[in-house]
């Protein structure tokens, strides 16, 4: 089957449910673009800063709600069941499911004074109701950011080019939020500035890699981590999730001209297998595949970060729905990536063992940017990868998220 025609398909439903499915959800929410919102009816210069332009709050909540995840989940989902029941549920769950909730999670919160699930929980059921959640919550959080730390450590250990810049991306991006906010420069020349850099700081990693032990990166991200959730969202978190996201731009953008040129033919079986060592197919398949089609996670970051800064509620489908479409198109790219590798029914859950996601989607993303990329595809979509997983781990630990185990340790 060549793999234009699903690229098509996806692209024409995803274009359809935002220009059409979305704008009835605007609808039945009321958006006003006359109301004011939380970012400047409770204004502190700390989590309520409303965003200096769309585009830079739709780069940061993007970032923040991609990570690995629309990567990872579909590539392990494609391996163990197959790439056609992984495709359906990306992009009919991304429309009718995964873009509804991330709205509805952002124009409730910034309904609730930008308020979080957990505060929303108790307002509309109980403070019963608010601690169960706040627990619940709480272990998320923790799972996400050990598995996401690992994965950015390991990462680093395997390839030690993308090391710096995924961290030069730091002080970068806290340079560009300066000039954004506290010098009031351009922000169309300071985002070029940014990326210039992000540019020179990818081709001097490639040129100086930067070795060291899974341990020490791991406690490295978990102090980046800790001054990313203290710091006011303007000089960190949010200009560097900007930053990233044209990381993810470039990537996907790249990757679907490369399929548009070399338009790969999947030698997959559609189907694999019903039953594997992981799980059924369902309902294993929609908690493997997550974010590339809707994840409760979102909603921390739509009532954690973004409800605080959304400038008009006009944004939010721009935000909350488009943000989603977008990371449904990232998995869907994933899912072509390992498509096109594999020619013969096999133990796929075996070779995704031994093997790993993150690898398996850069040799096939290298493949399709071959004639651009020529054989620096897989380190290209490794770095891109990288930064995702960091903008997840600040995210998750920033704002309310930050500190509620904090609150659920005060309720009891």
């Amino acid at each position: 089957m060549n793999s234009l025609v699903i690229v098509f398909l996806a692209v024409g439903l995803f274009f359809w449910a935002y220009r059409f499915f979305a704008k009835r959800l605007e609808d039945l929410w009321q958006i006003d673009p006359k109301r004011s919102t939380p970012a400047f009816s409770k204004y502190d210069s700390i989590d309520y800063i409303p965003a200096k332009n769309w585009l830079v709050l739709f780069g940061h909540h993007f970032s923040s709600i991609a990570g690995a995840g629309p990567i990872i989940g579909p590539v392990i989902a494609v391996m163990l069941w197959g790439w056609l029941p992984a495709l359906l549920w990306v992009v009919l769950g991304a429309i009718f499911i995964g873009g509804v909730h991330d709205f509805g999670s952002l124009i409730i919160s910034v309904r609730e004074g930008g308020t979080s699930v957990a505060d929303i929980a108790q307002h509309v059921i109980s403070k019963r109701a608010k601690i169960l959640f706040s627990l619940f919550v709480w272990l998320a959080l923790i799972l996400v950011i050990a598995v996401f730390a690992y994965l950015c450590a390991d990462t680093f250990v395997k390839e030690s080019r993308i090391v710096l810049p995924s961290l030069g991306l730091i002080p970068v991006a806290m340079l560009v939020g300066y000039f954004l906010y506290h010098l009031r420069v351009n922000s169309v020349l300071t985002t070029l500035l940014g990326l210039v850099c992000l540019v020179g700081l990818i081709l001097l990693g490639n040129a100086l890699p930067i070795n060291s032990t899974l341990n020490i990166w791991l406690l490295v991200l978990f102090v980046y981590c800790y001054f990313a959730s203290v710091l006011p969202v303007n000089i960190l978190l949010q200009p560097r999730d900007y930053l990233s996201s044209f990381l993810l731009f470039f990537g996907v953008g790249v990757g679907y001209i490369g399929l548009l040129l070399s338009h790969p033919k999947i030698i997959m079986p559609y189907y694999n297998h019903w039953s594997t060592s992981e799980g059924y197919l369902w309902p294993a398949l929609f908690v493997t595949v997550a974010c590339g089609a809707v994840s409760g996670f979102h909603s921390l970051i739509a009532s954690g970060t973004s409800s605080k800064q959304l400038a008009n509620e006009r944004h939010a489908k721009r935000i909350g729905y488009g943000a989603m479409v977008v990371e449904g198109l990232v998995a869907v790219l994933a899912i072509i990536s390992v498509a096109i590798l594999f020619d013969k029914r096999e133990d796929f859950s075996m070779l995704l063992k031994n093997t790993g996601p993150i690898d398996i989607f850069g040799k096939g993303y290298g493949v399709i940017t071959q004639g651009i990329l020529a054989n620096y595809g897989s380190f290209i979509a490794l770095t891109i990868l990288n930064a995702f997983i960091l903008t997840t781990l600040d995210t998750a630990i920033s704002g309310s998220n930050g500190i509620i185990c904090f609150k659920l340790l005060a309720f009891i």
